[in-house]
């Protein structure tokens, strides 16, 4: 048995409809235990994504969002959308945005647990899944395997996937050599992520908000131009995600599957990512971070990715496979699913432009992945090493192996490259579900100290204490330094609520 077929059993055990199903149940679970803030708290995650301000030991709530929002967004959201339609049907669509919703809820509870673990190593704050499992739940076995985990699908398999198909674009598209494109982006990325937290957070803070308002514009473009195809378009989703359009009624199950798959996999709620950005912010809260977390779920998956999904279906440029291997509709002769459906939905409009827009598009979806995967990285190694006296120079090591697998992945790729990556992003799922679900108490108690002083009129500080918290120690420190004026002005609010009875610092 040789190295590809060991990867593919490991995947096929792996990424099961197991996982599709916990990540759902966990989103659903969390959702409902915290009385769907998404709907009641809606305008505080507007308004907490857009404030805050940075510090020498944090970036800004927008920062840690955008890097965030970079790591999600990614070649999937042009490729795996139209593979989701392809076997999906247009049903797909629905269930994609169903999850979307829900998985707001695991957005939440990982960033507000990243952000009450966190630590500061060497004068920055870091902090994720690897930490908030260890000081939350004790199991520390469980904490070092994700973080070995992340740091190899992060450093070493991840870059070599995004760098592939860059340079391949690019060649494809300008013919220009994919060593040459991997040079420069190689170059590129080292200049962010050598620059640390800070830099790498001010690079995704100009350039992510720019590539998805680019491309969600584009997407209504297209729907303007195509304006009498967009009512039937709408109606056939939610016909087909409810199997009331007969021609898709074979694949109703899969409409579900594949929905629910790409929402997985785009947004990455529960898959622990986005909670390491979330943890390097400075905020007064945790749920802070956590409601401006969830908002990038909802900017990927339903305008990055619903773009996408636009665009094929109301130009009608896409095929749907049944479940015997035939097409059901088949409006693209000969055209394999995948960035082909959305270059010629752009075609439809600007012929030719389709992709150039494209290799643009799979540039900068690619690169801020890229970025996000350096400070992901340098978050877990961090975490394994942050008692040795070797600790910077081990950080450095690893983002110059991130930097020689860009260079690497740029000229050749494996199936056993892409496997060891979806293996590496499979643990890290399967671990950190398994500790949102052992965590979703602190995680729903800390959302309700957040409501009860924003119903005082207080601007929330946290208090680990107060809801029970043992080791987030650090906290203390943080109100001491950066919040004494919203803690005097809480502690007064308390005191005048409960007469002369003190509560404590």
């Amino acid at each position: 048995m040789n190295l590809v077929t060991i990867t593919n059993e490991i995947n096929v055990y792996l990424w099961s409809v197991a996982l599709i199903v916990l990540c759902m149940g966990v989103a659903t679970l969390l959702s409902v235990r915290m009385r769907f803030f998404q709907v009641r708290l809606a305008k505080d995650m507007l308004t907490l994504l857009l404030g805050g301000k940075s510090s020498e030991n944090g970036i800004s709530s927008f920062q840690g969002f955008a890097m965030a929002l970079g790591g999600r967004i990614g070649i999937g959201a042009i490729a795996g959308v139209a593979t989701a339609i392809c076997f999906g049907g247009p049903g797909a669509v629905f269930w994609m945005w169903v999850y979307a919703f829900l998985g707001a809820g695991s957005a939440f509870a990982e960033s507000v647990l990243a952000q009450t673990w966190k630590e500061e190593i060497n004068g920055e704050y870091r902090g994720g899944p690897a930490y908030y499992i260890e000081k939350g739940t004790g199991i520390k076995a469980m904490a070092v395997v994700f973080a070995i985990a992340a740091t190899i699908a992060n450093a070493l398999t991840g870059p070599t996937i995004q760098a592939f198909n860059i340079a391949e674009s690019v060649h494809n598209t300008f013919g220009i050599s994919t060593l040459v494109t991997g040079l420069a982006l190689a170059a590129l990325t080292g200049f962010v992520i050598f620059g640390g937290m800070k830099r790498i957070g001010r690079t995704a803070e100009y350039i992510v908000p720019f590539m998805a308002i680019g491309y969600i514009l584009l997407a209504l473009i297209i729907l303007a131009v195509n304006y009498k195809n967009v009512p039937g378009m709408f109606a056939l989703i939610f016909k087909s995600a409810f199997h009331m359009e007969a021609v898709y009624g074979a694949i109703w199950g899969q409409a579900i599957i594949w929905g629910v798959k790409r929402g997985v996999y785009s947004s990455e709620a529960g898959m622990g990512s986005g909670a390491q950005a979330s943890a390097a912010a400075e905020v007064s809260h945790p749920a802070k971070q956590g409601l401006a977390q969830s908002f990038s779920v909802y900017v990927d998956t339903i305008f990055v990715c619903g773009a996408t999904a636009v665009m094929i279906l109301c130009t009608g440029m896409y095929n749907v496979q049944g479940a015997d291997g035939t097409f059901i509709v088949e409006n693209l002769p000969g055209v394999a699913a995948g960035s082909a459906y959305t270059q010629a939905a752009i075609d439809s409009l600007l012929p030719g432009f389709g992709s150039i827009f494209l290799v643009l598009a799979i540039f900068f979806f690619a690169f801020t992945t890229l970025m996000s995967f350096g400070f992901y990285a340098d978050c877990n190694v961090a975490y394994l090493f942050k008692k040795s006296p070797k600790l910077k120079e081990i950080q450095i090591a690893v983002k110059l192996i991130l930097v020689a697998m860009i260079i690497f992945g740029s000229v050749r790729t494996s199936t056993v490259a892409w496997n060891f990556a979806d293996i590496g992003v499979g643990f890290c799922s399967w671990i950190n579900l398994i500790g949102l679900i052992l965590l979703q108490k602190p995680a729903v108690k800390i959302l309700k100290d957040y409501e009860r002083q924003k119903k005082l009129g207080l601007d929330p500080v946290f208090d680990p204490a107060e809801c029970g918290i043992k080791n987030a120690d650090l906290w203390h420190d943080i109100v001491k330094r950066r919040y004494s004026d919203l803690l005097e002005k809480k502690k007064s609010v308390m005191k005048n609520q409960n007469g002369d009875k003190d509560i404590a610092s």
